[in-house]
């Protein structure tokens, strides 16, 4: 079963469970005549709604590319993500108006035998379902999955709350309903944000996971001809599918024929391996014993002794046109990249009379 059928089926069986104690909820409120219990049970239906903007979300992202967005609907998951962050948010600022009145306000809670029986189940089946629901959207990645199984926490929590401060102000008679309502909602305010901050964070182009790619560094890095990886690019449309681009340095030596061969095999490992599809770019290293390589030594051996440089790539030499080419990737400190860039562009001016130097001040995206 693949991921968006595995993402349906989870959220089937929140829409499911929650339709199923409705119903237990609105038989216990009919049988008892408690309009609070039916109206509760109206509720837990309304709870369903986070499993139906899941549903909906996987099946519009599971549309085929066309020529307005040619790299697929992918991220439209990340929009049923945010409406369900904000759904989680609304409800921890509604209990926190509530839980705030309750404090102004305190009330007596009265419960039956029967109320409880219904709360203690609901609990325990929220409960349940949450935990379930959230392991699957951790394991399958799916930001929507995670925030209904950790809706169906909180509702939990909360209820769970309200039942100990109704047993302590019936033990004790001492009011906690509202201050607890205080201390959930704010928590449940806190994660509705942090949900919220994830998928918003994917569409403005969030920075991918160093642990992936350190395994694409590693993986190209296994291939003989391959001496460096850099200008790891990648552009996220949704959870299935990548955009991206790096470069290697290979030996000047090597055919056009030879870095067809090597790029290829090295697109289709990254498409079947991480469902990225991968441009390469090669920067030649000069070998053997001739001006470019001399040229070449001189340049990297110089920016090597900088302590204010982390990464230097991308070295040519253009004999026509007396041109030589680097890129650097500053650290941290530099705050003037275009000073930096003359800085370096006049150093090796002066070490190579009579050339043209261009000195380009690149970025690390990924690391």
């Amino acid at each position: 079963m693949n991921r968006s059928a595995q993402i349906i089926r989870t959220s089937i069986v929140g829409i499911v469970t929650n339709v199923l104690l409705a119903a237990f909820k609105a038989l216990v409120g009919f049988l008892s005549s408690s309009i609070a219990i039916v109206m509760d049970a109206v509720n837990n239906l309304s709870d369903a709604l986070s499993s139906v903007i899941t549903i909906i979300g996987t099946k519009l992202s599971q549309r085929p590319a066309d020529r307005k967005h040619p790299f697929g609907y992918g991220r439209v998951e990340y929009f049923s993500s945010i409406i369900i962050a904000v759904i989680v948010l609304s409800a921890g600022i509604t209990s926190l108006i509530e839980s705030v009145k309750k404090i102004i306000e305190p009330t007596e809670p009265s419960y039956t035998t029967t109320t409880l029986i219904v709360i203690v189940v609901a609990i325990v089946v929220k409960l349940l379902l949450g935990w379930y629901v959230k392991r699957q959207g951790i394991r399958l990645k799916s930001d929507a999955l995670t925030a209904s199984g950790s809706d169906a926490l909180f509702d939990a929590v909360i209820t769970l709350a309200t039942l100990v401060s109704a047993g302590v102000m019936l033990l004790w008679g001492v009011s906690l309903d509202g201050i607890l309502g205080t201390l959930i909602s704010a928590v449940i305010i806190k994660a509705g944000i942090e949900m919220l901050a994830s998928p918003v964070g994917e569409l403005l182009g969030s920075r991918v996971s160093p642990e992936l790619v350190a395994e694409i560094k590693k993986e190209v890095m296994a291939y003989d001809e391959v001496h460096g990886v850099y200008d790891i690019i990648l552009h996220n449309y949704g959870p299935e599918v990548m955009i991206g681009s790096l470069h290697i340095s290979v030996d000047d030596t090597l055919t056009a024929q030879d870095i067809h061969g090597l790029s290829r095999k090295i697109t289709l490992q990254m498409y079947r391996d991480h469902a990225i599809v991968m441009t390469v770019g090669v920067y030649a290293v000069a070998t053997g014993e001739n001006q470019r390589a001399e040229i070449q030594s001189l340049v990297l051996r110089t920016l090597t002794a900088r302590k204010d440089l982390d990464q230097i790539h991308g070295f040519f030499y253009d004999e026509k046109e007396n041109l030589v080419t680097v890129d650097v990737v500053p650290d941290l400190s530099v705050r003037d990249e275009p000073a930096l860039s003359q800085e370096l562009t006049r150093e090796l001016s002066a070490l190579l009379p009579g050339r043209t130097v261009l000195v380009t001040v690149d970025h690390n995206y990924s690391e």
